[in-house]
Order: C-alpha cells, then structure tokens, then sequence
C-alpha cells in the first residue's frame, strides 16, 4: 500500500529547503549588489586585477627589473667597463652556498690553461681554494642613483672573481653590464611610451571628438606612418643621425624617434572610445552648461579612457623595448660606452660565438623575460579595466 501521507510530507520538506535556498541565493546576490555599487570602480578594478595570478606576478617581475635597475650600480659587482683580462670568455661559475653545514656562499678559485687540441682557453675549478662571497662589501666607487658617491656593492669576492653570467671578450663581467644595461633598455621604453601616450592621446580624442576633417587628416597621417615597414623606418632615420653625436644625444634622439612612430596604434584605439563616448549623456550634459571642447575633452573624455590608455600603455612598452634591441643589434641604434640589452647582444651575432661561448645570449632572456611580464601584466589590466564583466 503506497504511503501517500509520508511522501506528502517529504515533498513539503523538499518544497521548502527549495525556498529556504531560493532565499538565501537572493540575499547573497542583493548584498553583492549593495557592495558592487558602495564600492569605487578604481576598488572593483583592483580586486578584479589581484584575482589574476599570472598578471600579479607579470607585474612583480617588472617592478623588480625596475628596482634593480634603479640600484643598477649597487647590485652589481664590478663596474661597467671593468677589464679582468686573465678571465675572458670566463664560463659562469657555480655559486655553493654552504661551508661546512653553515650558510657561507663562496666559488672555487680558477686554473686557466689552453685546450691542446683546439688552443682554446679553458677554466679549471681549484678545489683547495676557496673564495667567499661577502655581502656589502667595499668595491669600486659609483654614484647611487646617479647622486650618491659611494664604494658599497651588495656583493662580491675580496680576491679572484665571481662572475654568475661569465665574461666576455675583454674579461668584462656579464652580470654587471646586464644589470647596468637594463637602466637603458627599460628607461628607453617607460620615456618612449610616455611620449607616445602624449602624442597619441591628444590627437587620439580629437579625432573621435571633432571628426569631419580634423579626423580625416589624422587618420590619413596615421595610414601613411603604418604604411611603411617598421624596421626599414627605424633604420632609415636613425642613419639620418650624425655620426658625431655624442652617445647622450643618440639615446634621446632613438627614444623620440621610437615615440613618434609608435603614438598611431594608441590614437587609433582612442578614437574608436571618443566616437563612442562623444554621445553619451555627460558629454551633452557639459555642452549644454556651455563647456568648452577643450574641458570636455581634458575633464571628461581622457579621465573616462583613462583606464584604456594605462591598458596600451602597458602592451606598448614591450614594443619599445624589442624595437630598442633589434636597432642596437644591427647597428643602427645606441653604440657604446651606452650600454643596453641590444648592445650586448651584438656579441652573439656571429655563429662560432654562439657555438663556443653561449652565455653571451644570457641578455636575450631577459629581454624575453620583460616582454613576457610586460605583457602578462597588461592582459591582467584590460581584463580589470571592465570591472563588470565576468
């Protein structure tokens, strides 16, 4: 006999833990609501961007480059032109950071003799010596910063070498010329974009906003600059350069050059946004309380995209910093004594130097290594410049 009283009551019970769950999913959605709308859009951003790992972590790894190339000088051990001849083309050494069980970092001290079969100079470890590395150690004097005359470094050996990334030609330390070097490949790209975003902004939203023929003669400006191939422009005007400059005038004049062919992608971005926003109802609201084209253009429509020109801004800056290498590579683009990542990479060009001494591509991975952070940082950006979507 079927017990329709007891399924009845079951059904009830089901019936009403429904409700009960019905009632708490809209509590927990009108409190999200409540929040989303007390909190800022800057606070929806950031909590949007920190959810993001791999941004987060894109943009711990860039402040740290620019950290390090801030205090360039101090962290690296040797100057940038300082000769150690007796160790050219000196492999990287192996750091050992323990000294019987107790925490004393040191590296075997260097036998160099000549390879009999093909005449090449080779380092043999000296186990019965060893040299430890001391840290804030007194070194070379340098100006911290460029204003603070010191001797202090963060480390180094009071006898032999440490060189982490091996040496070069002239026995000069790779690590500490990647180090000092990063100041120009990575302050070229931040005042770079900074002119582009000056360039591009401004004529950006006066193309969107004025449209008619102010927008047609800076969209045909724009076609005709993406029109030509980036690499034989670049080349083409930095051989316009004087050979006499000296190497101050070159960086600035490489880094105007890179700033005025790379404002036209931003531009384009931005007159897309102003075509869009120009009709919004606080654009018309500020015409009609009679404001000029210039406040409502600086007061209104550049703070409305400014989340999107920080998102450019980010993705532009590894663009700068490939165009920087590859002009240096070549040739054609900052010489020494400067001294950047292109610069140093102009030693790996012939093959027999990548075959026999390898670590002279050390710089390359970090240009790979910036350009993979720049750009992980700013996908996490575009993603928390909507806020509102999921």
């Amino acid at each position: 006999m079927i017990d329709y009283k007891g399924r009845s009551k079951h059904i009830k019970k089901l019936y009403e833990q429904q409700n009960a769950l019905d009632e708490s999913i809209a509590h927990q959605m009108m409190s999200s609501e409540k929040i989303a709308f007390a909190t800022s859009q800057w606070r929806m951003m950031w909590r949007k961007f920190i959810r993001n790992r791999i941004a987060v972590i894109g943009g711990i790894v860039i402040l740290l480059f620019y950290l390090t190339a801030l205090l360039a000088n101090f962290v690296a051990p040797y100057t940038l032109e300082q000769r150690m001849t007796a160790y050219s083309f000196l492999p990287p050494q192996r750091v050992h950071f323990f000294t019987e069980g107790r925490f004393q970092p040191f590296v075997y001290g260097l036998k160099g003799s000549r390879d009999p079969k093909t005449l090449m100079r080779i380092y043999v470890p000296d186990p019965e010596k060893r040299m430890p590395i001391h840290f804030f150690i007194h070194g070379e004097p340098y100006k911290l910063m460029g204003l603070f005359p010191v001797s202090t470094r963060l480390f180094g050996v009071e006898e032999g070498i440490v060189s982490l990334l091996g040496t070069d030609a002239q026995g000069r330390d790779m690590f500490s010329r990647i180090i000092i070097g990063s100041q120009i490949s990575l302050t070229i790209g931040l005042v770079g974009v900074a002119l582009s975003l000056i360039i591009g902004a401004f004529l950006g939203v006066a193309s969107g906003y004025f449209g008619g023929w102010v927008d047609n003669l800076i969209q045909r400006v724009i076609e005709i600059i993406r029109s030509f191939p980036p690499i034989p422009l670049w080349m083409a005007l930095t051989a316009a350069m004087p050979p006499h400059w000296p190497p101050l005038r070159v960086y600035f004049a490489i880094t105007i050059i890179l700033s005025l062919i790379g404002w036209t992608w931003l531009a384009r971005q931005l007159r897309g946004k102003v075509l869009a926003l120009r009709e919004e109802d606080f654009v018309m609201a500020a015409r009609l309380a009679g404001a000029s084209d210039g406040w409502i253009i600086f007061r209104h429509l550049i703070p409305a995209t400014f989340s999107h020109i920080i998102v450019i801004s980010t993705l532009a800056m590894p663009a700068m910093i490939l165009a920087e290498s590859a002009l240096s590579f070549l040739g054609l683009g900052l010489r020494p004594p400067l001294t950047s990542w292109g610069v140093l990479l102009k030693q790996a060009q012939n093959i027999q130097v990548l075959l026999l001494y390898p670590w002279l591509m050390i710089p390359g991975s970090f240009v790979a290594i910036s350009i993979l952070a720049f750009n992980f940082l700013g996908d996490g950006l575009r993603d928390a410049a909507d806020p509102y979507t999921v």
